[in-house]
């Protein structure tokens, strides 16, 4: 599927929903399935960031842009995650832990 990513969207997405043409900085261990996804950032601009929760995103070659919906695929549990609004971050220790949630700024 070749589609347009779009960095952000307005928000809030329709019916709580991912659209398929958002874009997500992600970290590759979490893209490849080597880790799962235990942190998820919706930045104040919009923008969103999937990250495994222990290794560092800063590393050379960690992340990657890609369409949300693929991480999704993988990881269906993201869904819920659609309502977050900007500038709010989800964490959770395991897979099955519930998201804990907190306010997100980039002065931090």
């Amino acid at each position: 599927m070749n589609q347009e990513m779009f960095r952000s969207l307005p928000w809030p997405f329709e019916g709580d929903a991912f659209p398929p043409a958002l874009g997500v900085v992600v970290m590759r261990t979490v893209l490849d399935g080597a880790r799962p996804a235990l942190q998820v950032l919706h930045d104040p601009e919009g923008g969103w960031a999937i990250a495994d929760g222990e290794s560092d995103p800063n590393a050379h070659g960690a992340l990657i842009a890609t369409h949300i919906w693929h991480v999704v695929a993988a990881d269906p549990s993201l869904t819920q995650l659609a309502a977050m609004p900007p500038g709010m971050q989800a964490d959770r220790l395991t897979v099955d832990a519930p998201w804990e949630f907190r306010s997100f700024s980039w002065d931090e």
